[in-house]
């Protein structure tokens, strides 16, 4: 398997006051960050193109610099440039990981799109994950007013609920209900004041680093959405009558599609293609496992709303079951628009839901 050389970009995001400067102050601490440069992004700041250097340690790089939106993705890109350049050219030291924190008030989506979509970038920097700050005391406020702080949850592989050591535990429990309503597949940790979740940022590549084997089950959490589906279908949301008071945007869904005849992958790929030229808006996050007619080995795919990380390929299924699987969180997007692609261009209909 070859080794994916380039550097991961961790993007750390979440609602104003949710903890992300208090989470990074105890990154930069960490040993896991030996090597890493931090791009700190928040409104009234100078812009990305007048970065101010602070050399807070040997091996990081602190960057501060102004608010990434759709408006400033050209500085974005241009500061990802220099840093890479500088590496180097040898004016910093090792340069192992790149963490981006947003504003408060940031959509992740056109980071995300930078990423990938800007071919300098993309060839020398992979997402790594997204991580999303919750504050528990504020969680139904900030869900139920604020769309930016439901997509940063919603996009998210790890969500930290923050503030936990001022909450009982019945509040606890109802912010981690909340955040599972919108994602489903993302893994919960909670943090403590000064100290860093254990692993958080082990294991969060779907590249797997020197042959260590990610831990992909894990990724896809299918038996969280599975249950989520259930307490939904339960208590009426999405598409049956809601109660009075609802607990999420009803408008975001997830949908797990099984499919046990691997797929031609030029058919695959027009109907993903097709998809999300069609209805990408609608789409927050799609991951998933392929499997291809001809390889032994399933392929890694992710998306997020128009644009489609490079896939890969894993040393090995993660289990037993060898049935391509994809997770599609959507906004106001059926299952059956997501069905009729695969049958239209794949001649493949998904296993009975579970």
């Amino acid at each position: 398997m070859v080794t994916d050389k380039r550097i991961p970009v961790v993007l750390l995001t979440g609602f104003l006051g949710s903890g992300k400067t208090s989470l990074l102050n105890t990154l930069l601490r960490a040993p896991e960050m030996a090597g890493a440069a931090v791009l700190i992004n928040e409104v009234g700041a100078v812009g990305l193109d007048h970065l101010l250097v602070e050399q807070v340690s040997e091996d990081i790089t602190l960057l501060e610099s102004g608010c990434l939106c759709c408006t400033v993705r050209g500085d974005l890109s241009r500061s990802l440039r220099d840093l890479f350049m500088r590496r180097l050219r040898r004016e910093i030291g090792a340069l192992d990981r790149v963490v981006i924190e947003t504003t408060g008030l940031a959509d992740p989506a056109p980071v995300i799109h930078t990423l990938l979509k800007d071919f300098f970038l993309a060839e020398r920097f992979r997402l790594e994950g997204v991580i999303t700050t919750v504050d528990v005391r504020h969680v139904h406020w900030q869900l139920g007013q604020h769309p930016e702080a439901v997509k940063q949850v919603a996009m998210a592989d790890r969500v930290v609920l923050t503030k936990c050591d001022l909450a009982d535990s019945l509040g606890i429990a109802e912010a981690e209900e909340r955040v599972r309503e919108l994602n489903p597949a993302a893994e919960l940790w909670h943090s403590e004041p000064g100290k860093l979740p254990p692993g958080l940022l082990e294991g969060m590549s779907l590249y797997a680093p020197e042959g260590k084997m990610p831990d992909v089950a894990h990724w896809l959490n299918e038996s969280a959405i599975r249950e989520q589906q259930r307490l939904n279908a339960r208590h009426g949301v999405f598409g049956q009558t809601a109660p009075a008071a609802a607990l999420h945007d009803e408008a975001i869904s997830t949908h797990v599609l099984h499919f046990s005849e691997p797929f031609a992958w030029g058919d695959f790929a027009r109907a993903l293609d097709t998809l999300q030229s069609v209805v990408g808006e609608h789409i927050l996050r799609i991951k998933g496992l392929v499997a291809v007619e001809g390889e032994d080995l399933p392929r890694v795919i992710h998306a997020v709303q128009h644009e489609r990380y490079p896939d890969s390929q894993l040393p090995a299924w993660p289990d037993e079951d060898r049935r391509s699987r994809l997770v599609f969180i959507v906004r106001e997007l059926p299952r059956s628009v997501l069905e009729k692609a695969f049958s239209a261009f794949c001649s493949a209909q998904p296993d009975a839901s579970i």
